[in-house]
């Protein structure tokens, strides 16, 4: 296997021991490579042409990727849940849900609903990039978000046991230490400040990394090789920049595996080495090669996703004053404004599924292979749910009953720890920032995808 970073190669324990482990797992996971082929690919390249409903309404123009939807994509969804609640959007070529209770209805009903599309690209790769993620060695497999039964359940009970209150409870003090550095460095180089690329992007990028395992010196070059992979399953960009992030998706690969197989020679108290215990207690439960795509996959998923969730938690509270008084008077109001954040305004406004067989929702006659777009920005926003929804209220009482976490088999897994970092990190602000306040007649501008939600960009001051 090509290897792309000799310090890596260098922490691997040299033992005779620790080559055997290390030889014998790479044989297992060359074997998987061979056998599995791409159909249980972690990024499906190449997929088969998606069904088209013929029994409901069609959109012409709609599409995440326009500008109104980007600034703000919920006066939109808010007019299509009350006028037009399903209908097939002509651009993405996906049946488009909106309602609260037909959303539920699809997560409850994974073996009809399948998740297997959600780690796919949205529009098709370019021959040159599909050639860079065609090398024999680049070879994830779906392990959590698209795994499809019996063997998400399999898996996910192993990765569940990684997300321990145990290890949350040692990841807490990371957290405000982190937390409190950044605010260090972002108050000594003074007011105005930018603050995603200060504390909200930082902050969970060196949690999550903490908590894979992956060494503190290697985490700018791990930033570089995963900041782009949102555009490349879930946007729409060009050829050129889907052959940059094809190559950092493959250098990032061959990362995760070379630590991995650094981590299965000479374990720590980490995430990867729990996992790898796992693996050789129930060889036959979790493979070694999954445990390279569980390592591969939740750098993203507990990063890019965190840092949208804080950014966009002072874009709502900071303008309302009153509001993010209360918030500095009484850090007991905190979890709750997170999720009404979740609910108004979350990271993550929408997720996909596909139609295993012909099915039925809504009054809709849904053939196989239709793919789906679940508008949870929508479902959060619903009037019958949550009164005056556009309205943003730290103190709303159902605020929780937001599914931005999706629900049922993979409501997500990382929930927790992104709660506990967002009030970490809004508690910090909150006792040391007091007066933060957005920067005025600032132009913000949003990543263009079909699902995550957060400024690339925000400006804040003080004093």
């Amino acid at each position: 296997m090509p290897i792309d970073n000799p310090s890596v190669v260098r922490r691997v324990d040299q033992s005779y021991k620790g080559r055997l482990l290390l030889l014998n797992d790479r044989t297992e996971s060359t074997r998987e490579a061979m056998s599995g082929a791409k159909q249980d690919a972690y990024h499906k390249i190449h997929l088969a042409p998606a069904s088209k409903p013929s029994s409901c309404p069609i959109d012409h123009d709609f599409t995440p990727f326009n500008a109104d939807y980007l600034e703000n994509p919920y006066p939109q969804l808010e007019r299509f849940s009350q006028e037009q609640p399903i209908f097939y959007s002509e651009q993405l070529g996906y049946l488009v849900l909106t309602r609260h209770q037909d959303i539920l209805e699809v997560f409850k009903n994974s073996a009809v609903f399948s998740s297997e599309n959600v780690q796919d690209p949205v529009f098709p790769v370019c021959p040159k990039a599909a050639e860079i993620l065609a090398v024999d060695d680049y070879n994830p497999v779906a392990v959590m978000s698209n795994r499809q039964q019996p063997d998400h359940t399999r898996i996910r009970k192993f990765t569940r046991e990684g997300f321990s209150s145990r290890r949350m409870k040692m990841l807490e003090p990371y957290i405000r230490e982190c937390s409190d550095e950044l605010l260090d460095q972002m108050l000594k180089n003074g007011s105005p400040a930018e603050f995603v690329g200060s504390f909200g992007h930082p902050l969970p990028g060196q949690v999550i990394f903490r908590f894979i395992g992956f060494p503190q010196h290697d985490y700018d070059e791990l930033v570089g090789w995963t900041g782009n992979r949102l555009a490349f399953t879930w946007g729409k960009p060009a050829e050129h920049e889907q052959v940059a992030i094809a190559g950092n998706m493959l250098r990032y690969w061959r990362y995760c595996r070379d630590f991995v197989a650094s981590r299965n020679a000479q374990p720590e108290d980490d995430l990867t080495s729990e996992l790898l215990a796992a693996h050789k207690a129930n060889p036959e439960e979790l493979s070694y090669r999954e445990v390279e795509s569980i390592i591969y996959g939740i750098s993203f998923a507990g990063h890019e996703i965190v840092s949208n969730f804080i950014a966009l938690t002072l874009l709502n509270v900071l303008p309302n004053r009153e509001q993010w008084r209360a918030l500095c008077q009484d850090a007991s109001l905190i979890p709750n404004a997170l999720e009404e954040v979740l609910r108004c305004d979350s990271p993550q406004t929408s997720w996909r599924r596909i139609a295993t067989r012909d099915t039925r929702i809504g009054g809709i006659d849904i053939p196989a292979g239709t793919q789906i777009f679940l508008s949870l920005g929508a479902a959060n926003h619903e009037e019958d749910l949550f009164s005056e929804p556009a309205d943003f209220d730290i103190y709303r009482r159902n605020a929780s009953r937001h599914i931005s976490f999706g629900h049922g088999i993979h409501f997500c897994l990382g929930a927790r720890l992104a709660r506990t970092e967002g009030q970490i990190a809004i508690e910090a602000l909150t006792k040391r920032i007091p007066d933060l306040r957005l920067v005025e007649n600032q132009s913000l501008q949003f990543a263009p995808n079909i699902t995550f939600r957060g400024p690339r960009e925000l400006y804040v001051e003080w004093g």
